[in-house]
């Protein structure tokens, strides 16, 4: 063929300098897409030869090759695909965006699917421009008779084609690289990007260094037709002298020779990936074995969840729960992308649920509407039923491990519960899937879903209702049978709705330690409360009352229960108790100066409780949100807003209590009373530097009185 030369065919205006400039955001993609279009050139060739059209030759293996030469700076991208016509390089190649791929599939439509055909738009070669200052192409078409094609550009707008030497059939594309992106050529670099973005491709890669020092040392029997021989080592003779009676001349070279060789190519990638296989064929060491390599991450993780849909588009992929000691670790996960096994990126929050980021694992999805570089999405309608859809399978499979494996979802819990609350709050469907399935610990650390928290609280209800019925049984018996049939129905609507409001109201805790106090009367009355500890709660529990109608969650101290309550002791006497209540109201905020606290008198079971606090449920909730921007260097007066909706609780029982009663204006009132306060304060929340200091002093002198020293 004698030398051609011509003009670009660019279907745009200066198309080409924003293909080398622009198209892609990382210049080291070039590697991706040039072993894409390997990829290609292969897999087209199996077709070929599938479909009949071709034979491949015996021993036929398909790989890709990458060789990195510092010195020359320059990188060779070879594969053993179908290779090109010069016809076919004028279509493909000197026509900017015509895609070979899809071209190819259009000829063959009608006996081969689409799947493992990489490219799409036919500018990936272009890529290659990125880095290079000149690019050439050494290419041998499978068909018969075809003539070996060189071609070369240095990155403007005229090519060079002409007869090659090429012996094989494949394309070997060799990139002499611009003194800005040397660091391609070298080794180590080259690996980190190939492992980076091919660690997955469906046909293998290897990966060598054109330089003689790189080598090894074989035995002469593990030599491959392919190694290059740098030196011949031979056997150390024995002497004369250690030779074993009968042992002639040659048995002292029985020893097997040593050859040194150019270190042989290394293969960077796994084809048969493990989000490719179907579940069943995997084993769990398998899949910790996946996650060590793919994450880097030396612990565990706590479970997986492994995607595999066709219809009504094709995914797979392995969703892992990692183990995250949130006191010293983010949250922040990675959900790498795949296109037929190429990287595409991490987390693309079009495809990902936003609350699913916080997991690590891969997404494979064929079908994903890319751009022309692969680099963002050209239909956001079809990427969100792809996010559904992943957000549904996570929630089938928890909601099938709380049915089926309910011991080991509650072992996970507390490491998997944030990020199912985040998803909760982020995701209404899968709030919706999810409900009955979030999990509450219990004072005695066990593990109860929604419906059944609710339950125990309704046991809790009817113990109280059936003390409550035992006290009325006398009062029923003596009212005539017409207005007893009045009475019950009344009496039994009245039962139903305080039954109703009992049942629906879920008690809990933030700090377990802190509010021991209030754990302890709890448990000694048989109330159950559950831990809600993490930051997360919140919002959540607000949530779950917003879309549930009639569930309340309620802190311990958001309100004396009536079962702490001693039961009758002030019955026919509200009277004194109530002005006994407004008389030690007055002298607490005397004592305290504060004329705004709220102080009330109970008659509480436990007589040795000196003092409780308590916070109204609703106003603490918005006081935690108020700290929080607070926090955040917006100040809302929070000393102000700290006190508002507390009630100082005192036990009309207690010795303490009842000398305030006794000693209005006594010389030890005013201590009393602010160490009551105080000690209520400390089960709700820390005190305040100045507040702690105040307490140690003033314990201090309560110890002082008790040695009878002043």
């Amino acid at each position: 063929m004698a030398m051609e030369r011509g003009p670009l065919s660019i279907n745009s205006e200066n198309m080409f300098p924003i293909i080398k400039k622009w198209l892609y955001s990382d210049h080291d993609i070039f590697y991706r897409e040039l072993i894409s279009n390997g990829c290609d050139a292969i897999t087209k060739l199996k077709k070929l030869d599938m479909m009949g059209d071709y034979e491949l030759p015996e021993g036929y293996k398909a790989r890709i090759d990458i060789e990195v030469d510092p010195q020359e700076k320059t990188i060779k991208v070879t594969d053993n695909g179908l290779g090109m016509t010069a016809d076919e390089v004028k279509e493909y190649i000197n026509n900017i965006a015509f895609s070979g791929a899809e071209a190819f599939m259009e000829k063959y439509k009608d006996k081969a699917s689409d799947d493992q055909i990489i490219g799409h738009f036919g500018l990936g070669f272009y890529s290659a421009f990125m880095v290079a200052e000149l690019v050439e192409i050494d290419t041998l078409s499978y068909q018969d008779g075809a003539k070996a094609v060189h071609w070369e550009c240095d990155g403007g707008s005229t090519f060079a084609m002409d007869d090659g030497d090429r012996k094989a059939i494949g394309t070997t594309v060799t990139l002499h690289l611009s003194e800005d992106c040397v660091e391609f050529s070298n080794y180590y670099r080259a690996q980190e990007v190939i492992e980076k973005y091919c660690s997955f491709m469906p046909i293998e890669i290897y990966l060598s260094e054109h330089d003689t020092k790189m080598t090894e040392t074989i035995n002469e029997s593990e030599r491959r037709p392919d190694d290059v021989v740098i030196e011949v080592i031979e056997p150390a003779k024995k002497p004369e002298t250690e030779k074993k009676e009968g042992e002639d001349a040659a048995d002292g070279e029985a020893e097997e020779k040593r050859l040194k060789i150019r270190r042989r190519p290394i293969l960077c990638n796994d084809p048969h990936p493990l989000w490719a296989k179907t579940p069943k064929d995997c084993t769990d060491d398998e899949y910790k074995e996946f996650y060590r390599k793919v994450f880097h991450d030396y612990k565990e993780p706590l479970f997986w969840i492994h995607l595999n849909m066709d219809y009504p588009f094709n995914l797979k992929g392995i969703l892992y729960f990692p183990r995250i000691n949130l006191e010293y670790e983010s949250a922040e996960g990675v959900i790498k992308l795949y296109n037929s096994q190429v990287f595409i990126a991490d987390n693309i929050k079009e495809v990902i649920p936003e609350f699913l980021m916080l997991l690590k694992g891969v997404i494979d999805c064929p079908d994903l509407p890319l751009n022309v570089s692969r680099s963002a999405l050209q239909n956001d309608g079809f990427a969100q039923k792809i996010s559904d859809y992943i957000s549904k399978k996570v929630a089938e499979k928890l909601a099938g491990m709380c049915k089926t494996d309910k011991e080991n979802y509650d072992k996970y819990w507390d490491d998997i519960s944030p990020f199912i609350k985040y998803g909760c709050l982020r995701d209404d469907k899968f709030c919706e899937k999810m409900t009955d399935y979030i999990l509450f610990k219990d004072l005695d650390g066990k593990y109860h879903t929604l419906p059944e928290a609710l339950e125990i609280n309704a046991k809790d209800a009817e113990t109280e209702s059936a003390q409550d019925e035992n006290g009325e049984k006398v009062e029923a018996e003596v009212v005539s049978d017409g207005d007893k049939a009045e009475a019950d129905a009344a009496k039994e609507g009245a039962e139903d709705k305080e039954e109703e409001k009992k049942e629906r109201t879920i008690y809990y805790v933030t700090d377990p330690e802190q509010q021991s106090q209030y754990v302890r009367m709890f448990r000694e009355n048989d109330m159950q409360a559950f831990v809600l500890s993490h930051n997360i709660d919140q919002p959540f529990i607000s949530q779950l009352e917003a879309k549930n109608e009639g569930i309340h969650f309620a802190r311990i101290d958001a309100d004396v229960q009536d079962a702490l309550r001693a039961d009758g002791e002030t019955a026919g006497n509200e009277e004194q108790t109530k002005e006994d209540g407004e008389k030690i109201e007055k002298i607490v905020r005397k004592a305290l100066d504060d004329e705004k606290l709220k102080v009330q008198l109970e008659t509480l079971k436990d007589a040795n409780v000196s003092s409780m606090l308590t916070v109204n449920e609703q106003t603490r909730r918005m006081n935690d949100m108020m700290k929080m921007y607070s926090m955040n260097g917006m100040d809302f007066g929070m000393d102000k807003m700290t006190k508002e909706g507390q009630t100082l609780i005192l036990n009309a029982a207690h010795p303490l209590v009842k000398y305030v009663l006794e000693h209005e204006e006594g010389e030890n009132t005013k201590l009393i009373c602010e160490q009551l306060y105080d000690l209520a304060l400390l089960q709700n929340e820390p005190l305040t530097g100045d507040a702690m200091a105040k307490f140690v002093t003033r314990t201090n002198q309560i110890m002082m009185f008790l040695t009878g020293e002043k």
